[in-house]
């Protein structure tokens, strides 16, 4: 059944004011999933203007209401996990897996970033001057645009607007266009559920002609003060210049080349199955994916039998099945822009160990390639679908060179049975995140989240969050009369 929804804002939910709607598509069917409004410029302002006029009230609210209601919304989520496992498989193609664990996430980002409620407002200073009180305060900065994307939708969501509204912000969210329900309208559900007053957090959803010219009247309205996104590096470059041109901070999470290496002293069977879950977790559709398996020689041949072995067990899933299936990408158009990187790559010389071949619709098999050199674009440009690239190197050297000739900085890892060894290796790698034994999409609510070069600047998570949607002021208080010099 197609689901219908309205915009969000100012706690009421109404149409967009052109009457105009999208469609919300499922990629495994084509059917429709549900209708939403097209929003436009005029949209925009609505939505600010709601967030505009909630902000003084809620940047005032005491932390500790504050906090309930983002506690709450947490419990709720957990709650209606069947219902969103529905509605992100209609809406998506994502397994039953990927979506427990997006509510999960979500409700452990949402907890954490309600004690960012009562985080410390200020510090005293030191000064010169006798009499004076000096203070540096942290105030919420006001109204912030938070730009989500569909591949993790409501991990992505919760992470871009939890800290926002726990430190006193109002929101204006605009979900992606490809998964509108789920990258937004979910979770602003659950949270006006949970209490949120009307205005604090506000949803506009857009079709996807419209993405630009809505994106910039957000981002150009003087009222937003902070701007976030998740997403590609082509689309954050967009961002960015916007940001500057307006003079707001935004915090980009982008794309990445991610590496994990595998030394000679590794657990093979543990490193496997690692590599396996950081490339084929979500069909390869997250930014931390790995996109470069770098194994030294030594144990490169046990390496990739077991890995290629594991990979052609995977067959194509109808049915969400995390383990045994590859689902859908999220349209066809992503099939196909897999398949000419690897088609590319295999004219080129690269060996095909397991899948290639064409698409099927949305549908792409879980591929592993070799032989990759500098002149094919799967060697620099980030995947997004289910195809590792296996490399064989000598020595760490050759490893570390090799996973740091890109131009992305998102995530990676180590593995190795000796732990000095991965942190020599993760010191020297110029990625946001090196994970030693682990996988690269490993992530956690208090730990910094976000990249270097090509894959964005700022950071999600921890005090850092909450540094971004706050800003310092200095106030001063003299307990006496100053002689002023005239």
């Amino acid at each position: 059944m197609t689901v219908t929804r309205d915009l969000l804002i100012g706690g009421k939910e109404v149409p967009a004011l052109s009457g105009r709607t999208s469609a919300d598509i499922n990629p495994r069917t084509g059917e429709v999933v549900a209708v939403v409004p097209a929003s436009g410029p005029a949209d925009v302002i609505r939505a600010v203007d709601a967030a505009e006029a909630a902000f003084p009230g809620w940047a005032e609210t005491v932390p500790s209401v504050r906090r309930d209601i983002i506690i709450k919304a947490g419990e709720l989520l957990e709650e209606r996990v069947e219902d969103f496992v529905q509605i992100m498989g209609e809406e998506t193609g994502g397994t039953r897996f990927w979506a427990e664990f997006n509510v999960k996430r979500a409700a452990e980002l949402l907890r954490y970033a309600a004690g960012d409620a009562y985080l410390p407002v200020g510090e005293m200073l030191a000064t010169d001057t006798p009499g004076r009180w000096s203070m540096a305060v942290r105030q919420p900065a006001g109204v912030v645009a938070a730009l989500v994307p569909w591949n993790g939708p409501l991990v992505l969501c919760a992470r871009a607007i939890a800290v926002a509204l726990a430190t006193g912000n109002t929101v204006v969210l605009r979900p992606s266009e490809e998964a509108p329900l789920t990258s937004g309208l979910f979770l602003a559900d659950v949270l006006r559920d949970a209490g949120l007053p009307g205005g604090v957090l506000n949803v506009v959803t857009n079709a996807r002609e419209d993405a630009p010219q809505v994106v910039e009247a957000l981002i150009a309205d003087p009222r937003v003060r902070r701007v976030n996104f998740t997403g590609s590096t082509a689309v954050g470059r967009i961002i960015g210049r916007l940001a500057g041109e307006n003079l707001k901070p935004v915090l980009l999470e982008l794309g990445g080349k991610n590496p994990i290496i595998v030394l000679d002293d590794a657990d093979i069977d543990y490193a496997v199955s690692g590599v396996f879950v950081a490339r084929f977790m979500n069909d390869g559709q997250t930014c931390m994916c790995v996109d470069r398996v770098i194994v030294q020689r030594g144990v490169a041949k046990r390496f990739a039998d077991a890995f290629v072995a594991k990979v052609r067990e995977l067959g194509r899933g109808d049915e969400p099945n995390p383990h045994k299936a590859i689902g859908p990408l999220i349209n066809a158009r992503a099939a196909d822009r897999v398949a000419a990187l690897v088609e590319d790559a295999v004219t080129k010389g690269a060996s095909v160990l397991a899948g290639g071949g064409p698409a099927s619709g949305p549908y792409y098999p879980a591929t592993v390639l070799t032989d990759i050199t500098e002149d094919m674009e799967i060697y620099s440009q980030e995947v997004f679908g289910p195809v590792a690239s296996l490399y064989v190197v000598d020595d760490e050297a050759e490893a570390v060179a090799l996973a740091d000739d890109t131009d992305y900085g998102l995530a990676g890892a180590v593995y190795t049975e000796n732990v000095g060894r991965g942190l020599r290796l993760a010191r020297q790698l110029r990625h946001g995140s090196v994970h030693i034994n682990d996988q690269t999409i490993a992530d956690e609510p208090q730990a910094p989240v976000g990249g270097i070069k090509d894959s964005g600047f700022g950071h999600f998570g921890g005090r850092w969050g909450a540094e971004f949607f706050t800003e310092t002021r200095w106030i001063t208080i003299a307990d006496r009369h100053a002689d002023f010099p005239f």
